[in-house]
């Protein structure tokens, strides 16, 4: 057994107040070591503050609304809600070269910048934004993405079970100041990085119209009515009798649905599982991607904050074992999340509350996309309604409907998805490209 170790002068345990062996980790001191005379976060910005105590109330009317679940490790996505104009103060506007940092929660110090689509945004109490004045925001914001970076934001959380980032921890975080120039290149490779996201958003989006279009539902939208007629012998088919089951929305889609060829959901599975209640204190920081909740986003895996299990845990649960081509979706929290698992993401597995599906007899790319749209969400939405916690079980998404378009025309809209996976890919790989040139710059000029 190897013993990690480090001799702390007693001046250093003082100054910085802390006695836990975390804070003295052997990288930790070698990377303040090394930035030792760089200048502290609170020499470099204009601006920090935590964000605003309000609940999000809108889906589709208002200010953006950040919360600490759409930071996606440099990126701001996944489900934005909004809160009305007149709740957001001027300040708490976000521009173009923020940064927001997740300050509490599962993916605590992760940092995401901000580009020209969420420019005026707001954000919320679970993240502190950062606005830098005498450094290149987009340099200061791939640097608190680097190694660097990571490694002092680890170092300065707070709190075991649920860790914790306050401002005064974040003004001591050191950032090395490099020529303009090279602060210019990070610069022009976030521009890449953003353009290539942009492909990617664009290819989905035709998918994502396309099929709507060849189904018809292009401009569909209905919004909840106040009331709605309904049979008893319909509420007692559903087991439900609340009023938001039987929207008027839902109503419509699923006779659109029945008017082209459909199935349901269970006709094209293979094999399924649910998800496996792994302990989080068997997590690693290496080891097998276990796939939560949070690393599935709207028709991708995202395992940037992923959690590792090591081969023994890993074979704890044979069934719950996801391979490349599967197919996985929340079943709780924000439910009906879909993503197929990459060929680059050769050994996985589910945790619980996951329902992991082999797809058969249907274009994957296609069914993934089906089930991210109005198609597959406002049903699953309405299987889910009537709880203060979402949750949906297999025994009803089984059933939902699945409208079947002609082999070809699946075939042109997994080809657009591909395409849109392909763009994200390049971002990534350009994202990788910007830390590494940060850290050599950093190790050349500073080292």
């Amino acid at each position: 057994m190897t013993i990690t170790f480090s001799i702390i002068k007693k001046s250093q345990l003082e100054s910085a107040q802390r006695l836990d062996a975390e804070y003295y980790q052997p990288e930790y001191l070698e990377v303040a070591r090394k930035l030792k005379n760089a200048p502290k976060i609170s020499e470099l910005i204009s601006d920090i503050r935590y964000g605003l105590y309000v609940e999000p109330e809108y889906k589709d009317k208002g200010t953006n609304f950040v919360r600490a679940t759409n930071l996606l490790n440099f990126w701001i996505g996944g489900e934005i809600l909004k809160i009305d104009e007149k709740n957001v103060p001027k300040d708490y506007k976000l521009k173009i070269g923020d940064s927001l940092i997740v300050r509490s929660g599962a993916n605590t110090g992760c940092v995401s910048l901000t580009y020209p689509d969420f420019e005026n945004a707001t954000f919320g109490s679970y993240t502190i934004r950062l606005r830098f004045n005498k450094i290149n925001p987009f340099f200061a914001s791939v640097f608190l993405n680097s190694k660097y970076g990571v490694l002092q934001t680890q170092k300065l959380q707070t709190g075991m079970a649920q860790p914790n980032l306050n401002i005064p921890n974040i003004k001591e975080i050191k950032i090395p100041i490099i020529t303009e120039n090279k602060q210019k290149e990070v610069e022009n490779l976030c521009i890449k990085i953003k353009e290539e996201k942009k492909k990617s958003e664009s290819f989905y989006s035709q998918a994502e119209n396309l099929l709507l279009e060849e189904l018809g539902l292009k401009d569909f939208g209905e919004k909840a009515g106040l009331w709605s007629i309904v049979n008893l012998s319909e509420a007692k088919k559903a087991g439900r009798v609340d009023a938001e089951y039987f929207q008027l929305k839902y109503e419509k889609l699923i006779s659109k649905i029945k008017n082209k060829d459909w199935q349901t959901l269970e006709t094209f599975i293979k094999t399924h599982s649910t998800g496996f209640p792994f302990e989080s204190e068997n997590y690693q920081e290496t080891g097998i991607p276990l796939i939560r909740i949070n690393n599935i986003q709207k028709g991708y895996l995202d395992l940037s904050n992923s959690a590792y299990l090591t081969e023994k845990d890993y074979l704890l649960s044979p069934k719950d074992i996801a391979k490349p081509g599967d197919i996985v979706l929340s079943m709780s929290g924000t439910i009906g999340m879909t993503a197929l698992i990459p060929k680059d993401v050769p050994k996985s597995i589910i945790n619980q509350r996951i329902l992991r599906i082999t797809p058969q007899n249907i274009e994957k790319d296609y069914l993934v996309l089906l089930l991210n749209s109005i198609i597959g969400a406002y049903q699953l939405e309405r299987i889910g309604t009537g709880g203060v916690q979402t949750n949906i079980s297999y025994k009803d998404i089984k059933n939902i409907l699945i409208p079947v378009l002609p082999k070809l025309t699946q075939q042109k809209i997994s080809e657009l998805v591909r395409k849109s996976h392909e763009a994200r890919k390049k971002s990534k790989e350009l994202l990788e490209e910007a830390k590494t040139k940060v850290e050599e710059l950093i190790e050349n000029s500073w080292g």
